[in-house]
């Protein structure tokens, strides 16, 4: 497969609990290195028929919802909205011709929350025995893997947040001993806490970086980056992306670039040539921004921006985006032309193949979800489709499509995740299971 973005590899940072079964696991958000790579091992399998991938079973029971899910071993881990609250919901994975059962569902919140689009979005972050899930409401959650809810916060009681218009969204980031959120509030941008006990480290207030914009948590999720080498977690706020030195919380750096008034929403990509590149991206015309670091005194970074993309060339709405070998893979576009398959380069911006370049229009309508397994790359449409594509910078080369059984188009937001040679798809209260690998 060819080679991922230089992300600083989580692999040492999860307790991965390995099924005999499993080739791998998708333990959080975006997969085993929260880059959107299923695991080294995993395959699409062989080319797809006319009606795509043997359906290996479903079930019913997720919820209302757009959350993806997290694997890990023989069990898989969502959120959805379910009698009267929204909830954790651990699946029991089958093996052989076995049937999926439901092992438990914890609430996280009292009530179902309200904001535009209800349902659950945060995909929990399985580590060990323990799990991290945000509700969208705002609040943090650990659970045990056995169901046990072990602490919470709600991010308006501890630190004064406001709603999000469209609901808390992100899934929390773990590094080592440490859980990261981001309650977006104007003394708690983004806080530090033990994961175990609950118990705070540090937090960090919006910065002066980031004044004059939408000053809020935003709907993404944060990444940990080695740039300039300082570790620090970089996130996409309401008012633009933001690196947070580990240890402490220190402000390195920040921009209002690519962020808008409406919904900020990709992860942003950190590693490239060196591990030393940022670029974020969201939709509304925003467009995007790429950040090369570099090392300077007193344990900080300094960072040149090393140039803007205008909407018009490429926005990447909430579908994410693909980092591997310098190149970027993303739908481009918003609202309904959010469709446009597009490759470009991380350090300089140019288009490869697709977007307003090539006028490509994928198979399906608004954003495209996107994953990387292998050499390939799958985009889930918010109109249900999932089409499978090489993973090359040679040019668009679709190799197969589908449409999920269940297709309830309300809209199909959650992203696809591979594990165990199996293609997991979420369509609301339904989870389907699909034939991946050999």
């Amino acid at each position: 497969m060819p080679a991922r973005s230089l992300l600083l590899s989580t692999a040492a940072l999860f307790a991965v609990v390995v099924s005999p079964l499993s080739a791998g696991d998708w333990p959080q958000w975006r997969g085993p290195d929260r880059d959107g790579f299923a695991a080294d091992d995993e395959t699409l399998g062989p080319e797809w028929g006319e009606n795509g991938p043997e359906e290996l079973w479903s079930l019913k029971g997720m919820g209302k919802g757009f959350a993806s899910v997290a694997v890990v071993g023989s069990r898989l881990y969502t959120t959805g909205n379910v009698d009267g609250a929204q909830q954790v919901i651990a699946v029991d994975l089958p093996t052989g011709d076995g049937q999926p059962s439901i092992a438990w569902s914890t609430p996280i919140t009292d009530g179902v929350p309200k904001h535009g689009y209800d349902g659950s979005r945060s995909t929990p972050t399985v580590v060990g025995d323990k799990l991290y899930v945000t509700g969208s409401g705002g609040s943090i959650a650990c659970l045990s893997t056995d169901g046990d809810k072990l602490w919470s916060k709600n991010f308006s009681d501890e630190y004064g947040s406001g709603n999000q218009s469209w609901g808390y969204a992100e899934s929390p980031l773990v590094d080592g001993d440490r859980v990261i959120f981001t309650p977006g509030s104007q003394r708690a941008m983004m806080v530090v806490c033990d994961r175990h006990s609950g118990e705070e480290i540090w937090r960090a207030p919006y910065p002066e970086q980031l004044d004059g914009g939408k000053r809020e948590a935003g709907y993404s999720s944060a990444v940990i980056s080695e740039g300039g080498g300082v570790k620090h977690y970089v996130q996409m706020t309401g008012a633009g992306p933001i690196g947070l030195r580990a240890t402490d919380g220190k402000v390195l750096w920040g921009s209002p670039a690519a962020a808008n008034g409406t919904a900020v929403i990709p992860t942003p990509l950190v590693g490239g040539p060196g591990g030393d590149w940022v670029f974020v991206s969201s939709g509304y015309g925003a467009g995007a921004a790429c950040f090369k670091l570099s090392p300077a005194r007193g344990n900080s970074v300094k960072v040149d921006t090393v140039y803007e993309l205008d909407g018009k060339d490429f926005q990447n709405h909430h579908g994410q985006m693909i980092l591997s070998d310098g190149y970027i893979y993303a739908g481009t576009g918003h609202g309904g032309r959010a469709n446009s398959p597009v490759c470009l380069k991380l350090e300089n911006g140019r288009i490869i193949w697709g977007g307003g370049k090539d006028k490509l229009t994928g198979p399906g309508k608004g954003s495209a979800a996107v994953i990387a397994v292998g050499d390939e790359l799958l985009f889930r449409y918010q109109s249900g489709e999932i089409s499978r594509m090489a993973l090359t910078t040679e040019g668009y080369e679709p190799t197969g499509l589908f449409t999920p059984r269940v297709n309830e188009n309300d809209p199909s937001w959650a992203h696809p995740a591979v594990a165990g040679g199996v293609l997991f798809v979420r369509e609301q209260d339904t989870l389907m299971a699909y034939r991946a690998g050999n």
